[in-house]
């Protein structure tokens, strides 16, 4: 694949779902989400909403990538100034790198009860 869009992925999932996760599942945070995605997630006034709105990012760039998503920690998303971003790490990134993706586009949203995310993957010129 050359420069465009290399990969495309979408992901909703009802933030009750996560809700309970949380609850009956105590190591479930951990697992799926970094210290840092964690700790930005807690610090906000429903971190629920905010859990599965990062789950669902996850997700979306796993389908994008075209490996789904089981490494949780590979796909870190970070917010900061604007849009939120991710880090690919591992299996992701090695993927990342293979397609020729310079740029994983990110977009999160939430209403009272679901999140969702849409990944766009921008890709250069891939590696052989």
């Amino acid at each position: 694949m050359g420069p465009g869009i290399v990969g495309v992925g979408i992901d909703l999932i009802e933030i009750e779902r996560i809700e309970r996760a949380l609850e009956r599942h105590p190591r479930f945070a951990q697992r799926c989400f970094t210290p840092a995605e964690q700790a930005y997630c807690e610090s906000r006034a429903y971190p629920p909403q905010h859990f599965a709105a990062r789950f669902a990012a996850k997700e979306a760039v796993g389908k994008a990538l075209g490996i789904g998503m089981t490494r949780w920690h590979e796909a870190e998303v970070v917010r900061g100034r604007g849009a939120p971003t991710v880090i690919l790490a591992g299996r992701c990134l090695h993927r990342a790198s293979m397609l020729g993706v310079v740029e994983v586009m990110l977009s999160l949203t939430h209403s009272r009860g679901m999140a969702a995310a849409v990944a766009i993957l921008r890709g250069g010129e891939p590696r052989q």
